[in-house]
Formats: structure tokens, sequence, C-alpha cells
């Protein structure tokens, strides 16, 4: 009897949460259609089609807890999948020198952004959000950063404005970047380095490195896929220091575990996969999967999120961002410059 029961209450929330989800995957097609009929990233219509869709998300909608968990569950499932990608043979095929610039330019852009949000007034916790975005992965990192940062008032107005602007930046460096590369005089290699180790989302890197040529596409992809590498040991770095500090919620219900559920998955995956136990047609399914999850997830998030109060951010947030992204464009240049 228990476990009827127990079934009874499953799917009664299932049937809770089916509305808001529906609405969600909805909007996160929509988004793809738009964008493979009229090139505008999918990720970047999926979160401003939900913006204009916030009353969903109201108290007393039907759709407002499917909406909830779909914002926090599918996220995290997309990024776990993503550790499908990642490969040690990988890392090792792009040479020491390389790699040592694109990790120094992960925790270099941190550094800066925790540095100058102390002299424009925004908190440390904005500037591990937006430096982490822009430093590893754009909109995914910015969501994996969000769950294991302590939680006040401002943190869902702060995640949707961070993954609006970095995307909004990775979409001008797609454009930009390539013409910057011809003008610098790098060849395949250096521009597939410098595009890899710069633009904030994959889809954008792959974008950019392609127009150039195979060879500078297929080295982007690689670079972007080992700064995406980054995203466990700096969550797991964030995550040691903010207890160590005594600025984690102190509520024990609240409070996020030492490395998330999602990042155990994404190491596992990742471990897997060097080991060559993932088909690459299923580790192909599994980033399919994961573009999919983070666009319903995002989507979500901007659902729940107001307008109105995303504008509170203020210029001084836009100005962070803009500098936390030429600094990490100055310092691959340099490093490619240094390198020879």
């Amino acid at each position: 009897m228990t476990s009827i029961a127990a079934r009874f209450v499953a799917a009664d929330r299932l049937r809770e949460l089916f509305p808001g989800f529906a609405v969600s995957a909805l909007v996160a097609a929509t988004a793809q259609f738009l964008s493979d009929h009229y090139g505008a990233p999918a990720m970047l219509l999926a979160l401003l089609l939900g913006l204009a869709l916030n009353f969903l998300a109201e108290d007393g909608t039907r759709t407002a807890p499917g909406i909830a968990v779909t914002a926090r569950s599918v996220l995290r499932l997309g990024v776990a999948l993503l550790g499908a990608r990642i490969s040690v043979d990988m890392l090792a095929g792009l040479g020491g020198p390389a790699i040592a610039l694109v990790i120094a330019g992960v925790i270099l852009t941190i550094s800066f952004a925790l540095l100058v949000s102390r002299f424009v007034g925004r908190g440390w916790r904005f500037a591990l959000l937006t430096g982490g975005s822009v430093a590893i992965c754009g909109a995914s990192a910015a969501m994996a950063i969000a769950a294991v940062l302590p939680k006040h008032e401002k943190s869902e107005r702060d995640l949707v404005f961070t993954v609006l602007s970095v995307t909004v930046l990775s979409t001008v460096a797609m454009v930009v970047y390539p013409m910057l590369a011809n003008l610098f005089q790098f060849d395949a290699r250096d521009s597939g380095v410098f595009l890899g180790g710069t633009i904030h989302d994959v889809a954008q890197v792959v974008g950019a490195g392609f127009s150039i040529s195979p060879e500078t596409g297929e080295t982007a992809t690689l670079v972007k896929l080992i700064r995406v590498s980054m995203l466990a040991p700096v969550v797991l770095c964030f995550s040691l220091v903010i207890r160590q500090m005594g600025l984690a919620d102190q509520d024990a219900e609240k409070r996020p575990p030492l490395l998330p559920g999602f990042v155990i998955g994404f190491l596992i995956l990742a471990a897997l996969n060097s080991l060559g136990l993932i088909p690459p047609v299923l580790a192909d399914w599994a980033s399919t999967f994961s573009r999919w999850a983070l666009l319903i997830a995002i989507a979500a998030v901007g659902i729940k999120t107001s307008l109105g109060r995303m504008l509170e951010v203020g210029p001084v947030a836009v100005i962070l961002l803009v500098a936390e992204t030429v600094f990490l464009g100055i310092f691959i240049v340099t490093g490619l410059h240094l390198l020879g």
C-alpha cells in the first residue's frame, strides 16, 4: 500500500510540474527555430522570450512550480552532460604552453573581476558570477556557479543579467574576433587558440572558428572545451573558499553541498570519456541533450525573472563585464605573442 501511495504522490507531483516544464520547452523550441532561420543565438532568444512571459511564473499560476524546478534541475542535468565531451587526450593534443595559457586566463580573469568589483561597488558574489562566466563558458558557467553561491534577494536577477550580457558579448565577439585574428596575423592554430580562449559560449566559438578555416575551427573548439573542463575545479574552489571564510548560508537546508551532484556527474562523464568508455555516438547524443537541457533551463530562468528588476543592475555592471572580456582578450593575445 505504501508503494502505491508513493506512486500516486509522484504522479501528482509530475502533473503539477508538467505545465511549467512544457512552457519552458516550448519557449526553447521556438528560440531554436528562430535561431536556425535568422542566425541569432538560441540561448539569447530563449532568455528574451522567457522574460516576456514573466507573468507565467507568478505565485498561484499552474506553471510556476514547473518553471522553478526546470530552472534548477534541468539546468544541472545539462551542465553534467557537458562532461561527456571532455577527455585527457583532448588536453594532451594541444600542448603544455597553450594549455597553461588558457588555464592562466581563467584564473586571472576571475581575479581581475574580484579586484575591479571592489572599486566599482559590486559585491564578491557578482564578481565570481561574472568573472567565472567570462573566464570559463558563458551562460553554462554562470548557472553552475550560481548554484554554489550563497543566495540573496538579487541572486536570480544577477544570474539572468549575467547570462544575457555574456551571450550578447559572445555574439559580438563571434563577428569581431575573426577580423582581429586576421589583423594580428595569427596562423590557423593561433587563431583557434585566440578564439577558443576568449569567446564565452561554445556555439559562438564554433561559428567564429570555422568561419576562418576548418583547422582554426577544430583548434578553437578544442581550446574552448579545455576552458569548459575548468568548470568543475573552479566550482569546487569557490565552494571551499566560501565555506572556509564562513560566507556560506548558515541554514543547513539552504547550504549547497561542497561539490554539487551535477559537478560530480560532469567529472564522472569526463573520466569515462577519457577511458574510452563512452562511444562517440553516445557522446554526441549527450552533447545534443545537454544543449537542449541548457536551452530549456535558460528559458525557465528567463520566465522567472522580471525585466524591470533586471534593469536595476545598472551600467556599472555592464562596464564590469565588458572590462573582464577585454582583459581576457588582451591576456590571450599577449600570451600568444610571447609564445611565438
